[in-house]
């Protein structure tokens, strides 16, 4: 079958009212998917009282979501688009909305970790399927466009929602609600689902079972390495995906296609999506723990703490598609990335007497707003001229540099918060805040040199682009 680009796709769109509610189907996933790595974050306490678990045991418990939707993102892309971009969606949410279930169920260690592990599988064959369906939905590039920006948001909301939910949750009901939710969105997405478009043909292709095992093992094991602090299995994770792009380069039917990743503009956008994601991981993480620990409050008023990052997500949720169109998706990454550091270095300033109505709501509003520009701007330059029958693929790298971030950013970011207030004489990062305030002043470092990095370039791009002219 030969390539053909998203901008010119043959598949004929919904009848608008039809393509507004596809839209809020896939988007709910996204949602949901994203929402589940931080819901249960606030739990961890109680359910370790619950269910006698040890620090280590809340470790697996945490990590195993994050070790399937990871190390399957790039194998569930390529399913899709061989077995069908609806298809593999569906399958995915029943697997997914399933595990929550037997989550919610959870008597002992071993079931919850077995239930967190599928429901990251079923979340690895679903993102990057709702990713590709959006081709479909919006064949024409300029709604498709703002709802690619729009979508590079819904990550943010779903981080955002997350850990505002399961404060709310842990207010009045117990902590299995905080796996209910997703099991409940998941069965209304199966029931609406034929409203779907099918998306393009499926492809009677192989599969590259080599490559799909070596990048999956690789993922992994580098995932579960940075979450662990492991050198050794950060080494394996990234021997496995060293080998994995061997053996791509010589494969007639690679499983990711070298050329798809030749393009710089591409690369680009995916460090910025994992760069930013990092930052917030750690931002959610951190200051989860600063409002608890350094200013004393309550699991419900640490989620209050968090609505003015949701209402500068919705903000930017509103403007991202308009801004990607007005601006380009290089200049609002690039700026978007700019006022991500910004806020991270208001945050920087952190201390055990910070106001939280006067620097912090200013530091914490403005990340976001970064971050959610960043996304918009990024997902759509990580899209663009890509082949109908590659959508699937590519939604899977980019959902992949999304879930590589957050590990890399705690198992980077946590250790100097806690290294710095140790040599300033405190009894750990949650002394003073000094530590946050540190490893928020490293995480702005980072997102202005993308920001400069981006800029060029794009300036390098245009100057190709006008001497071609």
């Amino acid at each position: 079958m030969g390539s053909v680009s998203v901008d010119d796709s043959p598949y004929t769109a919904p009848p608008r009212m039809r393509a507004g509610l596809s839209f809020a189907l896939l988007g709910a996933v996204q949602v949901t998917l994203i929402a589940t790595i931080t819901v249960i974050t606030v739990a961890l306490p109680v359910i370790q009282r619950d269910l006698q678990l040890t620090d280590t045991d809340l470790v697996f418990a945490t990590s195993a979501y994050s070790l399937s939707f990871g190390g399957l993102l790039v194998l569930g892309g390529r399913l899709a688009d061989l077995l069908g971009h609806r298809a593999v969606f569906v399958a995915g949410v029943v697997v997914f909305g399933t595990a929550s279930i037997a989550a919610a169920a959870a008597t002992s260690l071993w079931v919850l970790v077995a239930a967190r592990f599928a429901q990251g599988i079923g979340a690895a064959l679903a993102a990057p399927a709702a990713m590709a369906l959006l081709s479909s939905v919006f064949p024409e590039a300029a709604r498709r466009t703002r709802a690619l920006a729009v979508w590079g948001v819904l990550a943010s909301i779903g981080a955002s929602s997350g850990t505002i939910l399961s404060g709310v949750i842990l207010s009045w009901v117990q902590w299995r609600w905080v796996f209910v939710g997703p099991a409940v969105v998941s069965a209304v997405i199966v029931l609406f689902a034929p409203l779907l478009p099918t998306g393009p043909p499926r492809r009677p292709e192989r599969l590259d079972i080599p490559g799909a095992l070596l990048i999956t093992a690789g993922l992994t094991a580098f995932i579960f390495g940075l979450g662990e602090s492991d050198w050794l299995w950060i080494g394996i994770g990234a021997s496995g995906l060293a080998l994995f792009a061997v053996t791509q380069a010589r494969s007639s039917r690679p499983l990711v296609p070298p050329a798809l990743l030749a393009s710089t503009h591409r690369l680009a956008a995916l460090l910025a999506i994992g760069l930013t994601a990092a930052a917030m991981a750690s931002y959610f993480f951190l200051l989860a723990i600063y409002f608890q620990k350094t200013l004393d409050y309550s699991p419900l008023r640490t989620s209050a703490a968090f609505l003015p990052p949701v209402f500068a997500v919705l903000f930017t949720a509103t403007v991202g598609g308009w801004a990607t169109r007005r601006f380009g998706a290089g200049l609002l990454t690039a700026a978007g990335l700019a006022l991500g550091a910004a806020g991270l270095g208001l945050l920087s300033q952190l201390g055990a007497d910070s106001s939280y109505w006067g620097l912090l709501v200013v530091g914490i509003t403005l990340f976001p707003v970064g971050a959610g520009f960043t996304f918009s701007g990024a997902t759509v330059w990580a899209v663009q001229r890509t082949a109908s029958e590659e959508a699937g693929l590519v939604g899977g790298v980019v959902n992949t540099a999304m879930e590589i971030g957050p590990p890399v950013g705690l198992a980077v970011l946590v250790p100097l918060a806690v290294s710095h207030a140790a040599g300033h004489g405190g009894g750990g990062a949650a002394a003073d805040g000094s530590g946050y305030g540190f490893a928020f002043g490293t995480a702005a470092v980072a997102l202005a040199v993308t920001a400069g990095l981006v800029l060029l370039l794009r300036a390098a791009a245009s100057s190709k682009a006008a001497t071609r002219g």
